[in-house]
């Protein structure tokens, strides 16, 4: 059975394009290697920041967890006051890829990420390739985030896709996952060198 022709390649952008690392801050903060797993685990958890991509305001966020963790308030308020320090830069291999296949002008590049819609205008000034996409979904601003179907579907519906000819490329294998389950082709992006030899593979490069 021949792989179906790819006309759409959707990006993850923090992970794959963008390194964003909360360590870069708390680092800084806590001397205590455990104590910073501690916080960034129970405290500061994945869990709690996806809420924030999923549409919950970081004030809202930050006074519910400073309630619940009084001895860590400043810590918790670093969280949004020092975000922009947990941005390591821009990926420079993907960024190279994305920027090959703009100048094939083969393929429509859209976006799809987690992030919350009060920071992701900073990432907008600092990153010029992100103006280079014909669209990106935030979850943000949609109120819903990967690996949730309704936020692929509503990626499939905006910018009238073809599931099966659209590409997607994320760090997470859970949001890998959930995008195969709603009909889309996925890569699991683990290195920029993967990544091309996979795309390589499906005749993108």
């Amino acid at each position: 059975m021949s792989q179906p022709t790819i006309h759409t390649v959707v990006f993850d952008l923090g992970g794959v394009l963008i390194d964003w690392n909360p360590e870069y801050v708390y680092r800084q903060i806590f001397e205590d290697e455990a104590e910073r797993r501690y916080f960034l685990t129970e405290v500061c958890s994945p869990h709690w920041n996806e809420q924030q991509d999923a549409g919950r305001t970081l004030q809202e966020a930050t006074e519910w967890l400073v309630e619940r963790f009084p001895d860590y308030e400043s810590q918790i308020r670093a969280y949004y006051g020092r975000w922009q320090e947990m941005l390591g830069g821009a990926i420079p291999e993907t960024v190279e890829i994305l920027n090959q296949l703009r100048e094939q002008n083969s393929h429509r590049l859209l976006a799809l990420t987690n992030w919350s819609a009060e920071t992701f205008p900073t990432a907008l000034e600092m990153f010029d390739f992100l103006h280079h996409f014909e669209g990106i979904l935030v979850s943000g601003h949609e109120k819903l985030i990967k690996p949730d179907p309704r936020i692929y579907h509503l990626l499939i519906e905006r910018y009238g896709l073809n599931p099966g000819e659209s590409l997607f490329i994320d760090d997470n294998p859970r949001n890998v996952e959930g995008a195969r389950a709603v009909g889309l082709q996925a890569v699991h992006f683990q290195s920029p060198r993967q990544l091309r030899e996979d795309l390589s593979v499906l005749g993108i490069l």
